[in-house]
């Protein structure tokens, strides 16, 4: 079932990855492995699809003349059903370098079901 375009709930936390379930072939080619499962909040985020995925650029601090891959990100939709845009920072900022995993946003649970519940008619 193709879900109709709703909103996410803005979030902006860290997540933490559980690390054994990382995409090693992502990672061996030079990109993030995104890893199947996260904990946030305490709550497990287990991933089911990547719906898709995009970079975003800035200057190179080095040269002008060069971009550099500062974030990728990642539409996905978790096996509650839940659509989230997760991403990775190249370079982690502020006092926690270890920090590079965010959930940016989430679509809330009551949608999720309801939209579950709608498709099973």
């Amino acid at each position: 079932m193709i879900k109709p375009d709703i909103e996410l709930a803005f979030v902006s936390d860290p997540i933490k990855p559980v690390v054994a379930t990382a995409n090693l072939n992502a990672m061996a080619a030079g990109m993030p492995g995104l890893p199947h499962e996260f904990v946030w909040r305490g709550e497990k985020l287990e991933i089911a699809a990547v719906l898709h995925t995009w970079r975003e650029t800035g200057l190179c601090r080095h040269s002008r003349s060069e971009s550099y891959v500062r974030k990728h990100w990642f539409e996905v939709e978790t096996l509650s059903k839940r659509r989230a845009r997760i991403y990775f920072e190249r370079q982690a900022r502020g006092g926690n370098r270890k920090q590079r995993w965010w959930l940016f946003s989430i679509e809330e649970k009551e949608d999720a079901e309801q939209l579950v519940f709608a498709g099973d008619d």
